[in-house]
């Protein structure tokens, strides 16, 4: 069996989905930390987009996250797709949605104006209204059933936690079912796990470093 790398920045949400697939499918492999501001020449020569994360299967470079995690579902053990077809285009369809709930979360905490970060409020807001529509009771997305769109909100939420510290923005509230899959995710092995234990220093530094709106809003 081939060995692998994933290669990883110890902040990025893609890497931690990758990480969370990896350890809910019980697979062995190391993990390789770098700094994205001082690229490894040897990265840059494996990552075609100079971004993370990147699984080395053996000498074999695979990049982006989504491929990476249906390169797992095809050749490792306990699949966190669903089985039926359609069900399954869903949940791709949902990872997709997650990864655009991504970039708004980016433009929250990189707004520069008070009228940009209004916006990315009302954006984030709409978002998980629908989120809200859609889920069933419970705990994970599909019912008892953990999967990849599990997978993809653990890291989602996660940011969450840095920015109830700083204020209630109102994206979350009156979301009953948003709350309880958050709660349920949060205490998940391979979601908690997914990240070392400074990240939430680490974010809170990241976050105070990009001189944003948001940073503003944070207390000494």
């Amino acid at each position: 069996m081939s060995t692998l790398t994933l290669i990883s920045h110890h902040l990025c949400p893609y890497v931690q989905r990758a990480v969370i697939s990896l350890t809910e499918k019980s697979v062995t492999f190391e993990r390789i930390d770098i700094d994205l501001a001082n690229k490894p020449e040897w990265f840059k020569a494996i990552s075609p987009l100079g971004k993370t994360p990147v699984l080395k299967v053996g000498d074999h470079p695979i990049f982006e996250s989504a491929v990476i995690l249906e390169y797992l579902e095809e050749n490792e053990p306990h699949p966190l797709h669903p089985h039926d077809a359609l069900t399954r285009a869903e949940h791709r369809a949902w990872i997709e949605f997650g990864s655009s709930i991504l970039n708004d979360v980016a433009g929250f905490y990189g707004a520069q104006d008070e009228a940009a970060f209004n916006a990315k409020v009302a954006a984030l807001t709409m978002k998980f209204a629908r989120l809200e529509q859609r889920l069933g009771n419970g705990p994970y997305f599909s019912g008892e059933r953990f999967s990849l769109v599990d997978a993809v909100f653990g890291p989602v939420f996660r940011y969450f936690d840095a920015f109830d510290r700083i204020g209630d923005f109102g994206v979350l509230a009156d979301k009953p079912k948003i709350g309880a899959w958050r709660d349920a995710l949060a205490a998940r092995p391979s979601v908690r796990d997914a990240v070392a234990r400074d990240y939430p220093e680490q974010l809170w530094q990241f976050l105070q470093a990009r001189q944003s709106y948001l940073s503003r809003l944070m207390p000494n």
